[in-house]
């Protein structure tokens, strides 16, 4: 991802309509006994699409935002959003996004991560909540709805980053027309090697 100072501002205003839809909606709507999570499945769709350093700037940012807005405790949900932002962007830096599956099944499972890290940080900083077998629950349905959530998510998000991608800044035409022209300079290239031997 180029990030120019346009990008920036549209990766702001992600951040900051998730976070507000969060807040307002989502965590009003109850879904298979939990809420749904829409912040791990907007920063795992950045970090997909920018890498590993996007992704980990994106997913603090959202959580320190959260946190202030919702008053919790400071840093926590920046450390599991930005946990999962940075994976999410490592595996994009790795490997390529060869089927539509990819997405929604990675980010199911880094949103799941993402509230794993979540209840053990608050566990470990002393928060009072009690402890059971449903913490486990929780942490399955989020990823399952992380799942659902990034199949309409993720398409959006690459949408509005569009201009910023790299790997979208061809069109499969001209993809196809630069492959050809850079086999017929290196076949030139060879050509002109052998004839000066």
């Amino acid at each position: 991802m180029i990030v120019t100072p346009r990008i920036v501002f549209r990766l702001v205003l992600i951040v900051l309509i998730s976070v507000l839809l969060q807040i307002g909606f989502f965590s009003q709507v109850p879904l298979l006994g939990s809420v749904a999570n829409l912040l791990p499945v907007v920063v795992v769709a950045i970090g997909l699409l920018g890498g590993a350093v996007t992704g980990a700037v994106t997913g603090f940012a959202t959580g320190l935002l959260l946190d202030a807005m919702i008053g919790g405790t400071p840093g926590v949900a920046s450390l599991a959003l930005m946990a999962a932002g940075y994976l999410a962007g490592r595996w994009r830096e790795g490997y390529d996004i060869v089927s539509s599956l990819v997405p929604p099944l990675l980010t199911g499972a880094l949103t799941a991560l993402a509230a794993l890290i979540y209840g053990s940080l608050t566990l470990t900083l002393g928060v009072d909540a009690p402890i059971s077998i449903l913490a486990l629950r929780e942490v399955f349905v989020q990823g399952l709805l992380g799942i659902l959530l990034a199949v309409p998510v993720f398409p959006l998000v690459r949408r509005i980053v569009r201009p910023a991608l790299v790997d979208d800044s061809l069109s499969p035409r001209s993809r196809a027309a630069a492959g050809t022209r850079s086999s017929r300079r290196r076949t030139f290239g060879m050509m002109r090697g052998q004839g000066s031997l």
